[in-house]
């Protein structure tokens, strides 16, 4: 991830305070953001599901190529450095080797989703319990078009959030 900050070099350096979000759940920016340097957390209501730490590694991707809110919150776990990007979609038409970079991620996460579900499928296939239906999620995510992807859960976000 670290050649991405290559293609930032000049761009809008952004110092970030410890607490303090970079994306909300739920809003929508438009921007990308590149850590440059520091620890951010990645929650998702109230659980911190990843923490990032590697240079070069991208923020609000998802958000950006699909058009649709942002899926976790980012907050600041220490002062960290970020370059932001503010018309993320024209940057990433001026700047195709970016958008492979970022697609080759995304692939690789995918990857990485798609053969933990099926290892699960293998494992919890035939055991007649909620583990079973990880067929029929994996079938669905090869044939949903993407105007029906619609991630999240079926449990209600809490309003005061």
């Amino acid at each position: 991830m670290r050649e991405i900050l290559e293609y930032c070099i000049g761009g809008h350096r952004r110092g970030i305070s410890a607490g303090t979000e970079v994306l909300h759940e739920g809003g929508r920016t438009g921007h990308l953001y590149v850590l440059i340097e520091g620890r951010l957390d990645v929650v998702k209501g109230d659980t911190v599901v990843a923490t990032i730490t590697e240079p070069g590694a991208v923020l609000g991707e998802m958000s950006v190529l699909l058009d649709a809110p942002h899926t976790a919150t980012v907050r600041a776990a220490q002062d960290s450095a970020i370059y932001e990007i503010d018309d993320a979609a024209s940057f990433l038409r001026q700047q195709p080797a970016v958008a492979l970079i970022i697609a080759r991620m995304l692939a690789q996460r995918l990857n990485v989703a798609t053969t933990y579900l099926a290892d699960l499928k293998r494992q919890y296939g035939g055991h007649g319990n909620h583990l079973a239906m990880v067929g029929d999620i994996l079938q669905s995510m090869i044939n949903l078009p993407p105007t029906q992807v619609s991630p999240g859960s079926d449990r209600q976000s809490d309003p005061r959030m």
